[in-house]
């Protein structure tokens, strides 16, 4: 039996679009609801426990909420989806007893199943929770930035990643991580503890719509911005090209929500009207179509625990230039440009040969040719493994 939390998709029920971690969240609910046994959801509670959520209303949510975040919704849709969270929210403050009852009553040895983040901070209710139930607590990691280069994050979310690798290595009885990168910096954060630590790729479900039309070249950077995605690199290159080539400078579309520090930069690559577009967040269908008509995905961050954007982008035939960084290089292989972070020129250049029909874009098409974007079979089959282990 296993119970997944949903804290994560709930709290985000108002959003007009999912950030990697919500899809990888959303792809595991769906996973679990369509799996051979009935499912069994849970969330965190204002009180700080853990509580059952009822099955055929979570259910109804998270279809609600892939629909809205793969098409697109109105503003009523959203205040209908909030509406849904906040009932089953409440359901989980009555709900500790009933999730207990359902990990103790299965078949199938119980595991409760963490794969965002969230709660991880607090562990007493985990503890509280394993105690009573006898569940395994399984848990998914996406990065260990917070840590590793705490002057990109946030000094809350700092504190609070550390509580989080905290309960992973006082209560997790196995981890997944998103790649070896991120598996390599949670193991020395554990000290002693030898726990089970399994790579399993996220999968890719990119929408099929033809590209976004557009009157001039343009390239995509996807992602939260804030300064570790490195979003001032492109500005300073987007006002050297606007400088130098006027209206024959390519575009640049920037699609992400504003994050720590984000509202200046994006103040100021909203100074470049006509070479620079913020988007904002967008659904699937409308990403996915500007992702497809780019000349190539941009991703210059200083650190990333998967690279999930560089997957899509490949997925969909787009070439990428990304940062040399051993996460990104699991996650491209050999097909991308890779290129420091800090290596202005070098952008600058790549930049002007991926803008037009060039050998070195053509030789990244080629090597594209053969590439196979990872899928959630694999991932879940992988997951599987290790829940089987635990019985």
């Amino acid at each position: 039996m296993i119970a997944l939390d949903l804290s994560r998709l709930l709290s985000r029920a108002g959003s007009a679009a999912a950030s990697g971690i919500d899809r990888v969240e959303l792809a595991y609910a769906r996973h679990l609801a369509a799996g051979r046994l009935p499912p069994v959801f849970a969330a965190r509670n204002v009180l700080g426990g853990v509580g059952l959520l009822p099955a055929m209303e979570a259910q109804a949510f998270v279809a609600a909420l892939g629909r809205s975040w793969h098409d697109g919704a109105t503003r009523g849709e959203r205040r209908h989806l909030v509406a849904q969270a906040r009932r089953l929210r409440r359901a989980a403050l009555f709900g500790g007893p009933a999730l207990r009852r359902a990990l103790r009553v299965g078949q199938e040895p119980p595991v409760y199943l963490v794969v965002s983040h969230s709660g991880l901070d607090r562990g007493a209710a985990i503890a509280r929770l394993k105690a009573a139930s006898g569940a395994s607590f399984v848990c998914l990691i996406h990065d260990l930035i917070p840590l590793e280069q705490p002057a990109l994050t946030r000094p809350d979310q700092v504190r609070r990643h550390v509580r989080r690798i905290d309960t992973v290595a006082r209560l997790a009885d196995a981890a997944i991580v998103n790649s070896a990168a991120t598996g390599d910096a949670l193991r020395a954060r554990l000290g002693r503890r030898n726990l089970p630590i399994v790579v399993a790729p996220l999968g890719i479900d990119l929408p099929d719509v033809p590209p976004a039309a557009a009157e001039r070249p343009y390239f995509i950077v996807l992602g939260r911005i804030e300064p570790r995605k490195n979003h001032r690199l492109l500005l300073e290159i987007w006002m050297r090209l606007a400088a130098e080539l006027g209206e024959r400078a390519p575009q640049l579309a920037v699609i992400g929500r504003r994050g720590y520090r984000g509202k200046a930069i994006a103040r100021e690559l909203g100074d470049l009207p006509g070479f620079v577009a913020l988007h904002g967040e967008l659904p699937d269908r409308a990403m996915g179509a500007l992702l497809r008509g780019a000349r190539a995905l941009l991703l210059p961050s200083f650190a990333e625990g998967f690279g999930l954007p560089v997957a899509e982008a490949l997925a969909a035939g787009v070439p990428v230039l990304c940062s040399d960084l051993p996460a990104l290089r699991e996650s491209g292989g050999g097909i991308p440009d890779y290129l420091d972070p800090a290596d202005r020129e070098g952008w600058h250049r790549a930049i002007l040969d991926f803008a037009v029909a060039s050998s070195r874009r053509d030789a990244q098409l080629a090597r594209l040719e053969g590439w196979r974007p990872p899928g959630w079979a694999a991932h879940f089959a992988i997951v599987a493994r290790v829940i089987a282990s635990l019985g």
